[in-house]
């Protein structure tokens, strides 16, 4: 398996060449310094999930497609190669499953939350809405300060165009699949 901050800054590198952008540019869209752009271009640093996130919703384009290879038309994933991304001092675990590729506004992930563990994420663009069934556990979400408390065997979907956040406020672990759509 490939190391994950090289994975990101060659797709960094490929998209903003892609779409005929400078660091300068970039920088101005995702509100992230070009210092650390540049760095991360060169893999020289391991940006945080808010960082990508950040890249990603200025670029407008899916997150995974900032962290994932290039997949083939029918591939199996195997939940053992996947590198999750860590927050919350490990607390916060984001397998990435299926990432948005040629044209498909659909990614699909695995979430893992310990005992107490959080996660507050920004903005995912426009219109991007979420899509969570919990499988494991008890998983609360909080949507424009109103929480929502969702067990094994039951799902939700809001709008990710705002921030929001994850917490497990269980004794156990909570595992649930996410899937986000981006529907401009």
């Amino acid at each position: 398996m490939r190391d994950l901050n090289q994975i990101v800054a060659n797709n960094l590198k490929r998209i903003r060449e892609e779409m005929k952008l400078s660091l300068d540019k970039v920088s101005d869209m995702t509100d992230v310094s070009k210092g650390m752009l540049r760095q991360i271009e060169a893999g020289e640093s391991s940006p945080t999930i808010k960082t990508i996130w950040k890249i990603a919703s200025g670029l407008k384009i899916p997150y995974t497609s900032i962290i994932n290879i290039p997949q083939p038309d029918t591939f199996l994933v195997l939940g053992e190669d996947i590198e999750p991304q860590v927050e919350d001092e490990g607390r916060y675990k984001v397998y990435s499953i299926f990432p948005s590729e040629d044209g498909r506004k659909v990614e699909i992930y695995r979430i893992e939350l310990e005992k107490n563990g959080s996660f507050s994420s920004n903005t995912h663009g426009e219109k991007t809405q979420e899509l969570i069934t919990v499988y494991e556990g008890v998983l609360t979400i909080r949507v424009d300060d109103e929480e929502y408390v969702i067990k094994a065997g039951d799902s939700i979907k809001f709008m990710a165009d705002r921030p929001h956040a994850y917490f497990n406020r269980s004794d156990q672990l909570t595992r649930a699949n996410m899937v986000i759509y981006y529907s401009i």
